[in-house]
């Protein structure tokens, strides 16, 4: 049973949707080295004429912020403070101009951005760009736009004008709410009453990206009119996108005490193959990427996050009465699915295959980071259990007698039975199933009739089930609740109490 199952009574509803999604844009002709080295020759450019013809786009796009500016009667901020955080300067301008409604502020900064550099190899005689990276000049337009709500569009003033945009799927989802008569409320980036959860939910899970892609679109028009001059538009690709699971809760006092409780079992029990298994991942040795948990306490209240290379999964209570788990890519290829694959000899099949970054990803993607969050909240469910745990600890301890062999039940203290136990509630295991040789991987000690019969053991009581017509075997929802509850009492009540007892 689901939290917001369990503790109906305390909780208004759930929701979930993208939260924060940045979008990068990239003029296809110009966005590479090489690309804009074909570009010059076939104006007829020099190549270390390169810094030259950059320069009168430069000042067509100063040019157009000064015009957008006095249009809307708004001063260029500049930020001369790197570690300034933008969105604090926005509100207080926004607070003190009183706009709602379409353009809300401008901001320029001194930043990084990618660019290249004439090179001329002596070795081959070739004269070409090389991608470097310097600073310039870049423009933040923070709006209210009537389809992607509150955001901003970063502007660099220096080719290739790769663009930035970020917005929230939580202002997307209330304008639709809004669009369909169901009354909501918000906090920040956060829902804490929705009229109809359920038709929201619907809403949500029909994201339009067609109709982003115009919005995106009509943005650089107005913001990055430059790319006209190259015959092109703007490539948009997913950058970094949030998915967040919020179970809103009625008050602060309901969700405290089942928090702290879940707080630390995360802390103590999650395991690397576990994270894995939430991100739908299978870890291997191959692995190199950085793997492990991290626990913070800040002003909103206390964080637990789980990483694992580019993709991270965390939980939080927001603002106190909100349960959020939020899922974060900042890779989207690291996501496989079945889609519509091209080879070069023109030929088309439907197959798994790595995710691509373009926006029309994002509806797969959602159901990629909406299964994370499923898997991480099924997951906590089964730890916050306690008492059920315990219940099913005693029904499984108990002897089984079957064709008139005896089976003992397991024993929490027994060294073998804890062995066989963690083994078998490896994370890779909940999504792949597991097999004879699988387990012995991690208890060689064993020979294959040992672990037939503790394979019956486990059958025999219920905690595991085999597929038919194969050798493989998944754990049963009462092996998951009792090998968890093994796991929480070992991490959190028996080691440290041990911990305590002097020798």
């Amino acid at each position: 049973m689901l939290l917001q199952e369990r503790y109906e009574h305390l909780v208004k509803g759930t929701t979930s949707c993208y939260d924060r999604i940045i979008i990068s844009g990239t003029i296809p002709v110009i966005c590479f080295a090489e690309g804009m080295t074909g570009y010059l020759k076939s104006k007829g450019v020099r190549i270390f004429d390169y810094p030259k013809f950059a320069e009168p786009f430069k000042e067509a796009l100063r040019a157009n912020a000064e015009a957008i500016a006095k249009t809307n009667d708004i001063e260029i901020e500049f930020v001369r403070n790197s570690t300034a955080r933008k969105e604090d300067i926005v509100s207080k301008a926004v607070a003190k101009n009183g706009k709602t409604q379409g353009l809300l502020y401008i901001l320029s900064a001194m930043e990084s951005c990618p660019t290249y550099q004439p090179w001329h190899d002596k070795k081959t005689g070739k004269t070409y760009l090389k991608g470097d990276t310097s600073k310039c000049l870049h423009y933040y337009f923070y709006f209210n736009d009537p389809e992607l709500g509150f955001g901003y569009v970063r502007v660099p003033t220096w080719c290739p004008f790769r663009l930035q945009l970020y917005f929230n799927g939580h202002n997307i989802l209330q304008k639709e709410l809004s669009k369909n008569n169901i009354r909501s409320s918000m906090v920040d980036n956060a829902f804490d009453y929705i009229e109809d959860y359920p038709l929201a939910q619907e809403l949500s899970d029909k994201l339009d990206v067609a109709k982003l892609h115009k919005a995106f679109d009509r943005l650089a028009e107005i913001y990055c009119p430059v790319h006209q001059d190259f015959g092109q538009v703007y490539h948009w690709s997913i950058m970094q996108a949030e998915y967040a699971t919020d179970i809103i809760f009625k008050s602060k006092e309901d969700l405290l005490p089942i928090y702290d409780g879940l707080m630390k079992a995360a802390i103590h029990i999650v395991t690397p193959d576990n994270i894995a298994t939430f991100l739908g991942h299978k870890l291997h040795s191959a692995f190199e990427g950085e793997i492990g948990n991290n626990y913070n306490v800040r002003i909103e209240g206390k964080r637990v996050k789980h990483h694992m290379g580019a993709v991270s999964i965390k939980m939080y209570d927001k603002f106190g009465f909100i349960l959020r788990i939020e899922t974060t890519i900042n890779n989207v290829s690291l996501f496989k699915h079945y889609r519509t694959v091209e080879h070069r000899d023109g030929s088309k099949t439907q197959q798994l295959a790595s995710m691509k970054k373009n926006i029309y990803s994002l509806n797969p993607l959602r159901e990629c980071l909406c299964s994370a969050n499923r898997r991480y909240l099924e997951f906590i469910s089964d730890i916050e259990d306690f008492s059920k745990g315990k219940n099913n600890l005693q029904v499984v301890s108990q002897k089984v007698d079957d064709k008139g062999r005896t089976f003992k039940g397991f024993n929490l203290f027994d060294k073998l039975d804890l062995a066989i136990i963690f083994s078998i509630l490896r994370g890779e295991f909940k999504i792949y199933g597991f097999r004879s040789k699988d387990i012995k991987r991690y208890l060689p000690i064993l020979s294959s009739s040992q672990i037939s019969r503790i394979f019956r053991r486990l059958w025999l009581h219920g905690l595991i089930r085999k597929i038919a017509k194969s050798y493989k075997y998944y754990i049963t929802e009462l092996g998951q609740q009792t090998m968890l509850t093994c796991l929480k009492l070992k991490q959190m009540v028996i080691i440290p109490e041990l911990n305590l007892v002097r020798v």
